[in-house]
């Protein structure tokens, strides 16, 4: 959860088709979740690409919600009616409900240290089908790690949305050296930042093991907590490898909302990364304006609840919760307004 000295924006646009018009009601930043200022509706007008475009800035916690039911098939078909939001136990009105496959910014960190090496052809493998099956609109880029972090793209390539440049990417690197997981967690959430997509999400692929980082686990936990991304963890090991630490993927995952995979074998991560792709594209975004309004940097535990419409249990997966921003913090004044001119 961010601490936000920032803005988010609601974007509602209006689309015309042939006998219909229709509102498609978009976040422009979403930060998960991510407090932000209350202002008053600011209303503007772009003629070029969106004609009917209006900027709504709000104080609300943002949310992706995934869901599943019982025999863990995702769940898309959902109202706003059928969910419930919870702050610390006291139900919250959700504000704000779709259901999109928009655009992410995804970071792929690959761990490169020496006991990944006979693992690598199905980790690059299990990689491009991730590519092949997320939105063409999104932007990846690739840490790799053993003990040092570097990432994949030229220095001048940020984002790919290209899978033979992705595949050079992960291909550029030997598996050698000891493991530092949590100093690549930590470039891969900096690095997001940079990314313009509406979700942000890190696919951490290692085996736990942290033997060269800087960084320490309070801290890189800390650091997602407060982040606005979802991180998935896919842990592959040897049995017999007395450095592996599922605890720290399953902490990673549990803290952001995303989740933890356990394959018996390298050859399970192509599956799981497609998993993971038709994960990110069928989650809830969901918003609500929370009750608690006081600005004290405490941690605020969500709970989201879902029920379906044969009376059958569902899961839902979000984030843990948010930190609220402090009171000292400025927040940022809302720009120029404008009348709308319907």
């Amino acid at each position: 959860m961010r601490e936000c000295a920032h803005t988010d924006k609601f974007r509602i646009r209006k689309h015309n088709a042939p006998g219909s018009r229709c509102l498609v009601a978009l976040f422009s930043l979403i930060f998960l979740p991510c407090m932000v200022p209350h202002q008053e509706y600011s209303l503007s007008q772009s003629r070029e690409d969106n004609p009917y475009m209006i900027s709504i800035r709000v104080e609300m916690v943002a949310l992706n919600a995934t869901v599943h039911d019982g025999k863990g098939n995702l769940v898309s078909e959902l109202a706003k009616d059928d969910f419930q939001v919870y702050e610390d136990g006291i139900p919250q009105q959700i504000e704000y409900f779709s259901r999109e496959d928009i655009p992410v910014t995804v970071g792929l960190v690959i761990d490169n240290s020496g006991t990944m090496g006979p693992k690598r052809s199905e980790v690059i493998a299990s990689a491009l089908v991730f590519a092949r099956s997320s939105n063409p609109e999104d932007q990846m880029f690739v840490v790799h790690f053993n003990e040092n972090v570097s990432f994949g793209l030229p220095n001048n390539v940020p984002f790919t949305d290209k899978v033979d440049q992705l595949e050079t990417a992960l291909s550029r690197i030997t598996a050698d050296g000891m493991t530092a997981l949590y100093d690549a967690v930590a470039a891969g959430l900096d690095h997001l930042k940079q990314g313009n997509r509406d979700k942000k999400v890190l696919i951490v692929i290692g085996d736990g093991e942290d033997n060269a980082s800087k960084q320490n686990l309070d801290q890189i936990l800390a650091m997602a907590g407060k982040s606005d991304a979802i991180i998935y963890t896919i842990g592959i090991f040897d049995e017999d490898n007395p450095d592996r630490n599922l605890r720290v993927l399953k902490q990673l995952a549990k803290a952001t909302g995303g989740e933890e995979f356990l394959p018996a074998s390298a050859k399970d991560v192509v599956p799981i990364c497609k998993r993971i792709a038709y994960d990110i594209r069928n989650q809830y975004s969901i918003a609500y304006q929370p009750t608690n309004t006081k600005l004290d940097g405490s941690f605020r535990a969500i709970q989201v609840t879902a029920k379906a419409r044969d009376g059958k249990r569902l899961f839902v997966r979000t984030r843990a919760g948010y930190y609220a921003p402090l009171k000292s913090q400025p927040l940022p004044m809302s720009g120029e307004s404008h009348e709308d001119p319907n």
